[in-house]
């Protein structure tokens, strides 16, 4: 392997910030932070918004985390909306209804 090449392969606590919860694993991250572990070492501390901790997938409750204000900003420019085919997809059932009952053309009976 060559040398100066490769990240520092070292061990970071990460700490979700929705919770509070904290874990500790190997990383190549780099940050300013540190952190006391249980252990009396200091590690760097990276701070993360979802972790297994939260995440909806291994909790198994909806939890709508709003980063930075992404879901005002999505509500107001897409929440009052109509969905689309509302009225077009009436003005197509209608149409499809008078073409079923129209005569159809070589039909000479």
């Amino acid at each position: 392997m060559k040398s100066g090449i490769h990240p520092d392969y070292q061990y970071v606590v990460f700490q979700d910030t929705s919770s509070g919860d904290k874990f500790i694993t190997r990383s190549t991250i780099e940050t300013s932070e540190t952190i006391k572990w249980e252990d009396g070492n200091e590690y760097p501390l990276a701070k993360v918004e979802i972790s297994a901790f939260t995440h909806p997938f291994f909790t198994g409750q909806m939890k709508i985390v709003d980063t930075a204000g992404r879901v005002e900003r999505f509500e107001r420019r897409y929440g009052n909306r109509k969905r689309k085919g509302g009225a077009a997809a009436q003005a197509e059932a209608t149409d499809a209804g008078s073409e079923e009952s129209s005569e159809e053309p070589g039909d000479d009976s």
